[in-house]
């Protein structure tokens, strides 16, 4: 644990949000909660990593011996908002084996001819496991929405993943939903800083510029989803995302969190310890 607690909130409460959120008032390069500065930020990531390692190796060894609980991790947010670093940087901590990652990208023909919930329940984590979606089941709200779908038919999405994540967490699995909101002003500059380095090219597409061109319908658009299905049981968090090490801070430590108030034990051992020891001695 680290010296100081620079939490003067739990990240889940300060960055969950009402059906009365305004994101258009939201303050996208503020650091709701954390009473530091980025170098604490590091300093606290660093020392709290064992500790969620050893909460995610629990979680794994558990569903050995027929524990159903799981963690899913939703990411949602625009291009350039940080989906892939919190990837990297925070699935990065813990053991591979127990993360399994998942990134949305448009469907394809044969899953736009099946229900679109379908292909996320062909990628939820298995027990035991830390799910992480790059994009997600919202995409399925977001994208109909920006191109002017009716309300009706997105109302009706909204209820079918309301009930769709419901019956996810009475099956054991616990759901951390993360939007990243950053500014207009920080996506032109991360998007330029992609066309001026030559590492970076892999990551820019020519429709990254539609995408921006449509802001501020995505940004109604998000508004409206993001109150339509934030739930008491499934809230969504809400993130400043123009500081990336905020946005990795907050996720791993809301993760870490909920990890920890599963109350993981280790798992007792279905044998007989002393005897596996003297029959291992006589073989060494």
């Amino acid at each position: 644990m680290a010296k100081k607690n620079f939490w003067g909130k739990d990240p889940r409460e300060v960055l969950a949000i009402d059906t009365n959120f305004d994101l258009a008032a939201f303050t996208r390069d503020s650091t709701p909660g954390w009473e530091g500065d980025k170098a604490d930020a590091e300093t606290y990531m660093l020392s709290r990593q064992p500790f969620l390692s050893d909460l995610q190796e629990k979680l794994f060894a558990n569903s050995k011996e027929g524990a159903t609980d799981r963690i899913l991790v939703v990411a949602q947010g625009l291009d350039t908002a940080g989906k892939g670093g919190l990837a990297r940087h925070v699935m990065g901590q813990v053991d591979p084996q127990g993360v399994s990652l998942k990134a949305f990208k448009k469907p394809t023909e044969a899953e736009r001819a099946e229900h679109f919930l379908e292909r996320i329940k062909r990628a939820l984590p298995q027990p035991g496991m830390i799910g992480f979606f790059d994009r997600s089941h919202y995409e399925d709200i977001l994208v109909p929405g920006v191109n002017g779908a009716e309300e009706q038919m997105l109302l009706e999405r909204a209820e079918e993943i309301k009930a769709f994540e419901k019956e996810l967490i009475s099956s054991g699995c616990r759901i951390i939903k993360v939007c990243l909101m950053v500014s207009y002003q920080e996506q032109g500059r991360r998007l330029m800083e992609r066309l001026e380095r030559a590492d970076k090219h892999w990551k820019y597409s020519p429709g990254d510029l539609e995408v921006r061109a449509q802001w501020f319908k995505y940004q109604e658009i998000y508004q409206w989803t993001l109150r339509h299905t934030s739930t008491k049981d499934s809230p969504w968090l809400v993130l400043p995302a123009d500081h990336k090490w905020y946005a990795r801070l907050a996720v791993s430590e809301a993760l870490t969190r909920t990890l920890e108030e599963m109350d993981l034990q280790w798992p007792r051992a279905s044998f007989d310890v002393e005897e596996q020891k003297v029959l291992l001695s006589n073989m060494m």
